[in-house]
């Protein structure tokens, strides 16, 4: 295994620690990351709320769960997020739900304290979260990587951009919206697609 990563997941957290540290730093009135500041920390409070609605209500259905059931890789999942990623208090929570019902190993590191590690697995040059790595636990092989948006948030930015030049906090408003609305669904598919490039038999499900 690459000793960045061996190192990154021997100081990694489980999800439920990571949420018990977002809910600390509320109270705190801070945020994770080297970065502190006001926004970052109101943006933290924001997360935290996005995360506990997710947290209770995000189901996989029953045809996803037909699909997943198929999946047995020994693999160990290692999420790279921040408290005040507003796409991460989307994502995270539907890929440790995707990951407790197929009994994955997930573990979470903070990028900035993990700086070697993202600069392993950059978003066109970008140290961009969330950022999910997925690793074989026999071979140590980084088997595939997630994010850090899905595939329809990602068109939604990219068709925006080449209209507008830029992300605007109205279109920020607006991807909230449809994270809310979507309920993860757009995630599910695109971690079942993943997973179906090393095991075939998730694919072959109807």
């Amino acid at each position: 295994m690459n000793t960045v990563i061996k190192e990154s997941l021997h100081g990694s957290m489980s999800y439920s620690t990571y949420r018990n540290l977002v809910k600390i730093l509320v109270e705190e009135n801070s945020n994770s990351g080297i970065e502190k500041n006001e926004d970052l920390a109101n943006y933290t409070v924001l997360n935290d709320k996005r995360m506990n609605r997710w947290d209770k209500t995000l189901k996989i259905s029953e045809e996803s769960q037909l699909k997943l059931s198929n999946f047995n890789k020994n693999v160990t999942w290692l999420v790279i997020t921040e408290s005040w990623c507003g796409d991460a208090a989307h994502i995270v929570p539907v890929l440790y739900k995707i990951a407790e019902y197929i009994n994955i190993n997930f573990r979470v590191v903070l990028r900035d304290d993990n700086l070697e590690l993202m600069d392993m697995f950059l978003t066109n040059g970008a140290r961009s979260v969330p950022k999910l790595i997925m690793i074989d636990n026999v071979t140590g092989e980084v088997l595939n990587t997630y994010g850090p948006r899905p595939t329809e948030a990602t068109q939604m930015v990219l068709d925006y951009k080449a209209k507008h030049g830029a992300i605007t906090p109205e279109f920020k408003e607006e991807l909230q919206l449809w994270y809310n609305k979507n309920k993860g669904e757009n995630i599910v598919k695109d971690i079942t697609e993943l997973l179906c490039t090393f095991e075939p038999s998730i694919c072959q499900q109807n």
